[in-house]
């Protein structure tokens, strides 16, 4: 069933590098208790994604903090080695982006964001969207219409719902 305004979070536990290697972390310890984003996309280092979604949020940092927006969060199905390069590479990890593995799509099938595309290489993945959330909350979910698609997810497409 796809996650929508309304629901509550699952409980959910990502993987992330931390300073002696892959850590796991809770998702309730981002975001209990404050306004966050959670963005999710098809993988690292893919097109729109690197071209369009994480520079979205990079460039809309000041102003999704000055709107209360406490964390924003990138959530894909990879490994957290891949998260944190791709983290570096884009800026996503300097301007503040936690970049979240969910390396068995656990989080991704549990909100019903799943998708495969074999012949891209793309096995259990997960769309395109964007939600904004108080505290575990979901007040605000944005679903891509399709493949290439950033306009619904980007962050200037949540500015009004802050």
């Amino acid at each position: 069933m796809q996650i929508s305004v309304g629901d509550t979070l699952p409980s959910a536990t990502f993987v992330r590098m931390g300073a002696q290697g892959p850590e796991e972390i809770a998702l309730k310890d981002i975001t209990t208790g404050k306004k966050v984003i959670i963005f999710g996309l098809p993988g690292a280092y893919t097109g729109t994604c690197s071209t369009k979604h994480v520079p979205s949020y990079i460039e809309n940092m000041d102003m999704l903090k000055e709107k209360g927006v406490a964390e924003v969060i990138c959530v894909s199905v990879n490994d957290p080695f891949v998260m944190d390069a791709w983290g570096k590479d884009t800026g996503a990890t300097e301007a503040g982006i936690h970049m979240l593995a969910d390396p068995q799509s656990t989080f991704t099938k549990e909100i019903g964001m799943s998708f495969s595309a074999p012949p891209a290489g793309l096995i259990d993945r997960s769309q395109r969207y964007a939600m904004v959330v108080h505290d575990n909350v979901v007040t605000t979910f944005n679903l891509e219409g399709g493949p290439g698609e950033c306009s619904v997810s980007a962050a200037p497409a949540l500015f009004d719902e802050l």
